[in-house]
């Protein structure tokens, strides 16, 4: 980096205050301040593609600290180095998102290596915390079985969309979809490796499904909550298995949700039910890369990117995905 540049300014987004429901981007505030001297053992990294998450609306209600700087997944490129283990030029993911140059340390981020055919894009949805998070849960949580059946609610997220095309590649017979347009269903449909997809009806969502799948279910991945579980367990067949990915319904909710209200046939049907986070088996990242980019590169799995581009527009991004604008990843990119 050059001393020009390196009298550059830095653009943060802070968080400025709690929502009460769903956020605004008045919650948000733009701050420039110059680069700080570059440490010792660290690097600056100029950032150029970020992710935008559900997981971040929670955040918002404590976890991040108001008028700091915010954390999410990033992939940058190293500009000026301190340290022989990142190079200038180096493309590395890491978690100092939200602004548009991070300084790091090498034990904070993972070189990412390009690869012929893939998209760089690719290690913030398919290869990323979003596929990631599809993998665990098809192959860890529910262990899914050639022959199954599954239904993925926010079918055509980030998560949803990974995990649809995992499922067909773990040999599912049947992959089942909700999302919130006709357009969203077809896409999932020709696109994601959904068998079917439906629009959902609120207060119409176990009879929606049950017409798609009569005779039942035997996993679901649940990104949403609420009806969408209720729905799920109605239609579970004994020794049905739920990952519980996500909860998107009641982020923002100024109340409890009213579903689900068979819980106890969790019992009479012997389900499993289990939670879990993405942080816990980064172990697993090697074994996704190995499993999914030959067919990135065949073609066979897509990975499907909503790109608002304009560090500018971060937030707009965020909002736009929290009510459900995107679909498969949601990512910023500067260029």
């Amino acid at each position: 980096m050059s001393k020009d540049r390196y009298e550059a300014t830095n653009t943060f987004v802070y968080q400025v205050s709690r929502p009460n429901g769903e956020p605004l981007a008045e919650h948000f505030r733009f701050v420039e301040q110059p680069l700080e001297p570059l440490e010792e053992g660290a690097a600056w990294v100029k950032n150029v593609h970020f992710s935008v998450d559900p997981y971040m609306r929670e955040c918002m209600d404590g976890d991040w600290e108001l008028n700091t700087p915010l954390e999410g997944r990033t992939i940058g490129q190293v500009v000026q180095s301190a340290t022989p283990r990142l190079v200038p030029g180096d493309w590395v993911f890491h978690r100092e998102g939200w602004r548009t140059y991070a300084q790091v340390k090498p034990d904070e981020v993972r070189v990412i290596q390009p690869i012929e055919g893939v998209p760089l894009r690719a290690w913030l949805s398919v290869l990323g915390g979003t596929g990631l998070t599809a993998w665990v849960a098809l192959t860890r949580i529910v262990q899914l079985q050639a022959g199954e059946s599954i239904y993925i609610s926010a079918a055509a997220g980030g998560v949803g969309s990974a995990a649809a095309q995992f499922a067909r590649l773990l040999g599912a017979k049947r992959v089942i979809g909700s999302t919130r347009s006709i357009e969203k269903a077809k896409i999932l449909t020709e696109r994601l490796g959904y068998t079917n997809a439906f629009v959902y009806q609120p207060g119409n969502i176990s009879s929606q499904l049950h017409e798609v799948i009569p005779e039942g279910i035997n996993v679901f991945l649940d990104n949403v909550g609420g009806e969408q579980l209720e729905a799920a367990i109605a239609a579970l067949n004994e020794q049905g298995r739920i990952a519980l990915i996500g909860a998107v319904s009641q982020y923002s909710a100024l109340s409890p949700p009213a579903a689900p209200r068979n819980l106890f046939d969790v019992v009479g049907k012997s389900l499993t039910l289990k939670g879990f986070l993405v942080r816990d088996y980064k172990n697993l990242q090697q074994e996704l890369e190995a499993a999914i980019i030959p067919h990135i590169q065949s073609g066979k799995v897509i990975p499907e990117e909503t790109v608002t581009f304009g560090f500018e527009n971060s937030v707009d991004a965020f909002l736009s995905m929290l009510k459900g604008g995107n679909t498969g990843k949601a990512i910023v990119s500067i260029e």
